[in-house]
């Protein structure tokens, strides 16, 4: 079974779905490791480009929290969605968490005001540790994580604070990881950067690097 990454286990700590809990300790709900399964799914799903899984596996998981009838809980499977949204630079003002911020704790709404690059007056002491230098350096800095990265760079663009060398960063991130959805994202805005400085032969380039990933070559006949 594969290991999730950092990122993705801090973003599912939010939902206390901790399945690496010690063996001695009583077995967990069903609702966990349901909600834990979808939304390492959606996650994988979403970032890979398939909409129509990404979109089954978050309404699966959606559900398994909804079971425990704490809006708090659905708030922050809302924010995992809203941080692959972000990593892929489709922002939304965390449409599904706004309903829940009224229950969701000064951490979530934190967090929430970060994606939505609304950083003024933010107390960067109650977001994700990997994500609280972003703030008062304006730069990606030493995060490991490879969504975790993405999340912040898009955070970062938001906010208007993202420099060049930190759109190149994350480009070369979502191309290393091959998922096809923020990679697209981030050529598209290396391309309008090309535009804007009139350099043809970049464009060009950016260009051919977004159709291979738009539209990837099919599998030889054997």
């Amino acid at each position: 079974m594969k290991k999730p990454s950092p990122c993705r286990s801090a973003l599912l700590g939010l939902l206390t779905v901790t399945l690496a809990a010690c063996s001695s300790k009583p077995p967990q709900p069903d609702w966990q490791g349901n909600a834990y399964s979808s939304l390492q799914s959606f996650s994988s799903a979403y970032l890979s480009g398939d909409t129509r899984v990404a979109e089954v596996e978050f309404a699966r998981a959606r559900d398994a929290v909804a079971s425990t009838g704490r809006p708090d809980l659905v708030a922050r499977a809302e924010l995992m969605r809203c941080a692959a949204r972000v990593a892929s630079l489709e922002f939304d003002n965390c449409a599904g968490f706004q309903p829940l911020a009224p229950d969701a704790d000064a951490a979530e709404r934190s967090y929430a005001a970060y994606l939505n690059g609304q950083w003024q007056g933010l107390d960067s002491s109650l977001l994700p540790a990997q994500h609280r230098s972003v703030v008062s350096s304006g730069q990606l800095g030493e995060i490991q994580d490879p969504l975790a990265r993405l999340v912040a760079a898009g955070a970062l663009l938001k906010s208007g604070r993202l420099t060049p060398a930190d759109i190149a960063t994350a480009t070369e991130t979502a191309s290393a990881q091959g998922w096809r959805r923020p990679l697209l994202a981030w050529l598209g805005v290396q391309s309008q950067r090309a535009k804007a400085a009139g350099d043809a032969d970049a464009q060009a380039r950016l260009q051919r690097r977004m159709d291979l990933v738009a539209k990837p070559l099919s599998k030889p006949n054997n």
